[in-house]
């Protein structure tokens, strides 16, 4: 039996194999009115092709949890009831296609109301449905970003809080995974990095201080959330300074997601979704097959944590060998499977044919 395809039980959910969907950003949302954040046709489309394709768990976007957390205007959003209603059609279907659903729960911060990647992704200007972002300290993301709004400890208590509202309407949507997005330099990473964080109060300064938020955030979270049902959480492991000797600046080092995954296992979170990088606008990232393995391979060796490995994983038995190998206990394929939707079908029919679930509709093309 292929290890790619085993089982993997995380408190009282099963998920068939581990092959699992990231969450990609969409920008497809309706910007404003009553369809404002809410999935749409295409959203529906998009995520019930790959549980027709064999992904075991698959991940939304990241799911704003307040209006002003999208990333771009036309993101997606869990914060009214318009939106609830309609992610439980998407629930549904996965499901019924054999895939558990799971929801990223978001706050893009410092690096929010900007235009889609396909209008140049740049700050959106007036008249474009934008806001002024906010963030733990005035420091803009890069030239030519307006500088956020440093938030209080009130505005703080009430992200916290949207975070909580956020996970009760994805459990009350039909969602079997909650994972709290603490990566790539959206607002909860900002929190974490030296680099972005220049608070003097309980949130800033020391280790302890800059994981304050996202901790309170994932207590948030795993209080409403049932106690047989996961939480993940997404990390960036490294910001790339620390692996460059010509750079010196201040930033999270691989030696923090280690100490934070031990942290985040005692809160209560059952998997480390390891990805790297965002917060540091141009770090030089020295991409390639599995460029980002090692470092989900880090904490899994060194906690009790169990992990996900993500960053170029295109082949089947490239997959295969990350998981029997022991460096991670899932790989979540991003881009890969933007292009093959029937990735983990056409893996399985390489490692473990018993494991494929091709619907019978297909079945005069296996």
């Amino acid at each position: 039996m292929s290890a790619l395809f085993e089982p993997l039980t995380l408190r009282d959910l099963t998920v068939p194999n581990r092959v699992w969907m990231a969450p990609m950003c969409q920008y497809s949302a309706a910007v404003q009115g009553p369809e404002e954040g809410v999935p749409t046709d295409w959203h529906l489309t998009h995520l019930a092709a790959r549980a027709v394709g064999g992904a075991g768990l698959i991940l939304t976007e990241a799911t704003a949890v307040t209006p002003e957390g999208r990333i771009s205007p036309a993101d997606l959003g869990i914060w009214n009831d318009r939106q609830q209603e309609a992610f439980t059609r998407v629930t549904r279907l996965l499901r019924e296609y054999g895939a558990v659903p799971g929801i990223q729960l978001a706050h893009a911060g410092r690096k929010a109301s900007t235009r889609r990647p396909w209008q140049g992704g740049g700050p959106t200007g007036s008249g474009e449905h934008g806001w002024q972002p906010v963030a733990p300290s005035p420091i803009p993301f890069k030239q030519g970003h307006p500088v956020p709004t440093e938030l209080d400890v009130a505005e703080i208590d009430r992200i916290v809080g949207d975070f909580a509202a956020a996970a009760r309407r994805a459990l009350a949507a039909g969602f079997q995974v909650a994972e709290v997005h603490g990566a790539h330099g959206y607002l909860i990473g900002e929190f974490l990095s030296p680099f972005s964080n220049r608070r003097a109060d309980a949130y800033g300064g020391s280790y302890e201080g800059r994981t304050r938020f996202a901790l309170r955030v994932v207590d948030a979270v795993r209080e409403v959330w049932p106690d047989e049902l996961p939480v993940f959480f997404r990390i960036s492991a490294t910001e790339w300074l620390d692996e460059d000797p010509l750079d010196d600046r201040e930033s999270w080092t691989a030696d923090d997601t280690v100490r934070f995954a031990k942290d985040l296992l005692a809160h209560g979170v059952d998997l480390l979704d390891v990805s790297t990088g965002g917060n540091v606008a141009g770090a030089r990232i020295p991409t390639g097959p599995g460029y980002q393995v090692p470092f989900a391979a880090r904490v899994r060796a060194e906690t009790d944590l169990p992990v996900g490995a993500v960053g170029e994983i295109t082949d089947p038995r490239q997959a295969e060998e990350i998981i029997s190998s022991g460096r991670a206990d899932a790989v979540l394929l991003g881009r890969e499977l933007l292009r093959n939707p029937h990735w983990p079908n056409l893996a399985a029919r390489e490692l473990a044919p018993a494991a494929a679930r091709w619907p019978d509709q297909y079945g005069y093309a296996v």
